[in-house]
């Protein structure tokens, strides 16, 4: 929510549109010889429900926010599977990305790699990291 506090400050200072992303993974699959199979009762459908729901509730959270600050807001929901591509694929029709800092933390960082850094390191618009 740190992201989403200091966009709508500088949407709101800026008589600018939010555009709220929230990336979410394609279904995992696990490969037989001939088929993918899931685990009982979570078929395709089911993650693609669970997650929407999840990103949904997500994404309200950022609406009411907007609304009580009265910055007009859209919200999408992407699905990739590296979050950081995700923001920057919805991006492209944006002026800049806000986003928060938090991390995995540093040994976690360093083997992984930090979507926000990612973000920073790819992006052809200007990024706002708010700590």
């Amino acid at each position: 929510m740190k992201g989403v506090r200091e966009s709508l400050k500088l949407a709101k200072a800026l008589r600018a549109r939010l555009t709220a992303v929230y990336v979410v993974p394609p279904p995992p699959a696990a490969y037989g010889e001939t088929a993918s199979y899931y685990a009982a009762g979570f078929t395709p459908a089911e993650y693609k429900k669970r997650v929407r729901k999840a990103a949904e509730a997500a994404l309200q959270q950022v609406a009411r926010a907007a609304r009580k600050a009265r910055v007009r807001c859209a919200t999408r929901v992407v699905t990739d599977l590296q979050p950081w591509r995700g923001i920057l694929r919805a991006a492209r029709s944006c002026d800049m990305i806000v986003m928060g800092s938090h991390g995995r933390g540093a040994v976690a960082s360093l083997i992984l790699g930090s979507e926000t850094q990612h973000v920073l390191a790819h992006s052809r618009v200007p990024v706002l990291v708010a700590r």
